[in-house]
């Protein structure tokens, strides 16, 4: 797919996929999950109108939303929408005040979709922590608002099945984190089962909704047994997707306990991985 596809719908030239979406039937369906919670694969079963899940979300906490111009080019400037709360316990997490601390005000749907249709964003980047725990509020967002701006899925993509199909037709461009090639690292790092499966499937579910621009962090100590399979994999299974690989890791939250996180990533080490991505022919940013 030509580079090009993704600055059309990013630029407005396409008619953003909520507009034409059944948002009530979804809200509905998201309100029987949200009470016994499998939006995420930990699949926790809580009933969250009741306690907190396991990724520490009750109701919908917004910890910061502002015009964000430090994403991809592409998105710039991107109306983001910081959610506190996550599936994932990143031993390394850059945002932990966010994702791991129980932070954020309650915004009601409706004034947020007002804030959205003032906002001078190209789009609306729902992100956290993570949006996954959120989606019934986003829907509700969603419900109230009808300007024509693309939304952006900016998660961990470690997303139930149910997940992904209330997704469909309403998100328009996926940024997706792709951070571990096998199930010990992510396991030991960001304690979660079965990562490989659940990731990959959810990549491939997402590049046929929608347009994938997919982001790999690299870990000092890590480019063998993480960046080479997780990249050579996206350029085997979502060739058309955008890849961000990130040199932007350092030490943060727990990540001195873990001795080969513990330093910053080394220059060779980013272009060991970036070279190889190239080599792969993968659509690099």
């Amino acid at each position: 797919m030509p580079l090009s596809k993704y600055f059309k719908i990013l630029k407005g030239k396409e008619r953003s996929k909520y507009l034409s979406c059944d948002i009530s039937n979804k809200i509905e369906t998201a309100k029987k999950i949200f009470a016994n919670c499998h939006f995420c694969e930990r699949r926790c079963g809580v009933d969250r109108r009741k306690a907190k899940g396991e990724c520490g979300v009750g109701e919908a906490r917004i910890a910061s939303e502002f015009l964000h111009y430090g994403e991809e080019p592409m998105l710039v400037p991107s109306y983001t929408i910081f959610f506190s709360g996550c599936p994932f316990h990143c031993v390394y997490c850059q945002n932990w005040d966010i994702s791991q601390e129980k932070t954020g005000i309650h915004i009601h749907p409706e004034k947020l979709a007002l804030m959205i249709s003032k906002a001078r964003g190209k789009n609306v980047n729902w992100v956290g922590g993570d949006p996954t725990p959120n989606l019934p509020y986003i829907l509700e967002v969603l419900k109230y608002c009808d300007r024509n701006i693309p939304q952006i899925w900016n998660s961990n993509m470690y997303c139930s099945t149910e997940t992904m199909d209330l997704l469909n037709g309403i998100i328009d461009v996926y940024l997706t984190d792709f951070k571990y090639g096998n199930d010990g690292c992510a396991g030991r790092l960001s304690k979660v089962k079965n990562y490989c499966y659940i990731i990959k499937r959810n990549h491939s579910i997402a590049s046929r909704q929608g347009e994938v621009i997919v982001r790999h962090l690299v870990l000092p100590g890590h480019i063998e047994c993480c960046s080479k399979p997780a990249l050579r994999w996206i350029s085997e299974n979502v060739p058309d997707s955008l890849v961000n690989i990130m040199a932007q890791y350092r030490p943060e939250y727990k990540a001195m306990d873990y001795k080969e996180i513990s330093r910053n990533l080394s220059r060779g080490e980013y272009l060991e991985a970036y070279n190889y991505g190239k080599k792969l022919g993968l659509n690099l940013i």
